[in-house]
């Protein structure tokens, strides 16, 4: 009889988003580890577990909105700051 051997948990990705991907997997990373699946948190989001799989996998084409939605559900928040601590963004 085999095992299968327990992986250590990523540490959470907090930090900049540069992509797409990176929400994606902040999502992915959130929902792994409090143990949550596809299926439950799409259902809590209300969004289909197929939309759930496209931003975790950091398609370019999905709806801002319920993205948002889903971050909210799982805690997290979006922040948009000046880019380099220059008041004017440049």
């Amino acid at each position: 009889m085999t095992t299968k051997a327990k992986v250590a948990p990523k540490p959470f990705p907090y930090g900049k988003v540069r992509n797409v991907g990176d929400i994606g997997g902040a999502i992915r990373a959130k929902r792994t580890a409090i143990g949550m699946r596809q299926e439950q948190l799409a259902a809590l989001a209300g969004v289909g577990p197929r939309f759930l799989s496209e931003i975790e996998n950091g398609k370019e084409s999905a709806e801002v909105g319920k993205v948002l939605h889903v971050l909210h559900r799982l805690g997290l928040e979006v922040s948009i700051r000046p880019r380099g601590g220059d008041a004017n963004g440049e």
